[in-house]
Parts: structure tokens; C-alpha cells; sequence
């Protein structure tokens, strides 16, 4: 398993973050419709039920949203990946299809309302901490241009940044390249739900991405 570790800089301010790791080994391809019936009955518990107002109360939503004012970041500008799938759905807009990790990794995020990151092993290190983006600090998001990492929550190797619960860099994405990948269930909420989470994530790797040499572990 590698090696993943939380900074102090963000502990002294979230105490309560925790982090849900799974490595596995994965085919990716496109989705299949099973997987798709699963995202679309997700979906539904959203579209047309909520109003934008409501995804802000959200009880996971609402905990990272207070963990970035604590950061010093605006979470309404830099929104966290988790509320903007939901919003697009409150808005009657359609998810993306990308592959079946990137949507098994957005189903997930729906299920959970916490941001989830998912990594192709090849292209990070062996050692990762959880950490804050300094002042000057920015990579190329995937789909999003240069990303301003400034007090944001974000992955880091000895490359530098890869990762956020904002927006994932192009250095680390999912291709259809990819053997191994590293999936981080963020939670600003404590870690008392992340053992159900890492079971879901499991079935649906296994299901869906031929997942086997999986190892998981929490972090807190």
C-alpha cells in the first residue's frame, strides 16, 4: 500500500478529516449499462427534489465546505468536486460519462457527498501527504485549466502537487493505460462512515472494473 499520511496544517485546523484509501488493480473501459443504472438511480435522489440552497446542507457537503473557510479558502468559488456533481444534477444537467473508474469514482461521490480522487498509481510516488497548496502554487486540472491551489486541500508526492478535493491534475488522471489506481474517499466529517464507504467502493470496483489485489486502510 503506499504510504499516505495527513499534514499537520490541516489537522490543526479539520481534526475531524479522515481518509479512505483503496488500491486495486483495474481494467478500464467504457461503462456498462449495469453501472450506468446504478448512476442513474443515484441521480434521482436529486434531480428534481433539491434546490441549490438545499445541496448546501447536505451533511458531508456542509463539513467540507467549513473545512475550506478554516483553510482560507472560499468553497462557493472553489466549489468542492462533490457539490458540483450534485448541483449539475439539481440543475437538470446530465453527468459525464468518461470510463467506468472515473464514473464508478463519481458515484461514489453522489452516494457519499464527500470528494473522492482517483490516481493512476504509475504516475505518483510511493510517499503522499494530505496537505494545504501554498501562496503561487497551481497545476492543469483535468477539463479546467490551471487550477489555484492556494489554501486548498490537495495531494502531494515528491513531484509536487496531483490532486484536490476541488479538482485532480492531468499528471495523475485515468487513461485507458491504466493498471493500477489509488482511490481516496475524503471525509471532513470523521471516519465513523468510511468502513461502509470502502465496502461500496470495493463491490464496485469488483463489479464493474475487474478489481482484485485490493488493499484499503483508513487515515486519520
Amino acid at each position: 500500500m503506499i504510504n499516505i499520511s495527513i499534514s499537520n496544517k490541516i489537522k490543526e485546523k479539520c481534526p475531524e478529516v479522515a481518509i479512505a484509501c483503496i488500491k486495486a488493480k483495474v481494467k478500464v473501459s467504457d461503462s456498462s449499462e449495469k453501472l450506468w443504472e446504478e448512476i442513474n438511480d443515484e441521480s434521482q435522489k436529486f434531480i428534481n427534489k433539491l434546490e441549490l440552497k438545499d445541496v448546501l446542507e447536505i451533511e458531508n457537503i456542509k463539513a467540507s465546505r467549513k473545512a475550506y473557510k478554516m483553510l482560507g479558502k472560499d468553497p462557493s468559488k472553489y466549489r468542492l468536486s462533490s457539490e458540483s456533481l450534485i448541483r449539475r444534477l439539481v440543475k437538470g444537467l446530465e453527468l459525464y460519462k468518461v470510463n467506468n473508474i472515473v464514473d464508478i469514482n463519481n458515484l461514489i461521490s453522489l452516494r457519499t457527498a464527500n470528494s473522492v480522487g482517483t490516481y493512476d498509481i504509475d504516475n505518483i510516488g510511493a510517499s503522499i501527504s494530505f496537505t494545504v497548496g501554498d501562496i503561487g502554487e497551481n497545476y492543469e486540472g483535468i477539463g479546467r485549466g490551471s487550477i489555484n491551489l492556494e489554501n486548498l486541500p490537495v495531494f502531494e508526492d515528491e513531484k509536487g502537487k496531483f490532486g484536490s478535493t476541488t479538482s485532480d491534475s492531468r499528471r495523475a488522471m485515468i487513461t485507458e493505460d491504466t493498471n493500477y489506481i489509488l482511490m481516496n474517499i475524503i471525509s471532513f466529517n470523521g471516519s465513523e462512515k468510511l468502513d461502509t464507504y470502502i465496502k461500496d467502493a470495493v463491490n464496485l470496483l469488483e463489479k464493474y472494473a475487474s478489481g482484485e489485489e485490493i488493499e484499503y486502510k483508513i487515515i486519520q
